[in-house]
């Protein structure tokens, strides 16, 4: 009963004194990712190349609205089969725009993915590094509201020392 009584005894005394030596760190990974003068090259360099296909896609557009056009204006004139052959001509130039928009769009994912790879590689990084140095057990991502509330007294806001990190 009296060893019982003082593992009780202890633990109660315990737990407050781990618990203020364990301290998680928070911060929002997107402003973190945001301040990176990485990001920003690399957000530029998705630009350019979206700017490259949406322009493709533009004169693709162009080019099938300029026949389509012409098409309704000749159509009655005609003969069933010339008539026949340039609709399945515009058909067949709608499905490649179609696939092309598809590709593309598949294209700058991929793109994307791997233009931000050395970002968050080097963000991932700094974030291990600033829980190391401040002998964090972990550090959370509020974005999105994933984590209302942090006692402050066992989480320390840590977007400023992992930017300081990345410069």
């Amino acid at each position: 009963m009296k060893k019982s009584l003082f593992i009780i005894l202890f633990s109660f005394i315990m737990l407050p004194i781990c618990a203020q030596q364990m301290k998680i760190g928070y911060f929002s990974y997107d402003a973190v990712l945001k301040a990176m003068p990485d990001y920003s090259t690399a957000t530029n360099n998705l630009n350019n190349l979206r700017k490259q296909y949406d322009a493709e896609m533009e004169t693709a557009q162009k080019e099938f609205n300029e026949k389509y056009e012409n098409f309704l204006e000749n159509q009655s004139g005609m003969a069933s089969a010339i008539r026949e052959k340039r609709q399945s001509e515009l058909q067949s130039m709608l499905e490649r725009n179609v696939a092309f928009k598809q590709e593309s769009d598949r294209l700058l994912a991929k793109a994307e993915e791997e233009i931000m790879a050395p970002v968050r590689n080097k963000l991932n990084a700094a974030i291990k590094a600033v829980g190391s140095e401040k002998d964090l057990i972990a550090i959370l991502n509020t974005d999105n509201n994933a984590c209302p509330y942090i006692n402050p007294v066992i989480g320390e806001d840590v977007t400023s020392s992992i930017i300081d990190r990345l410069k």
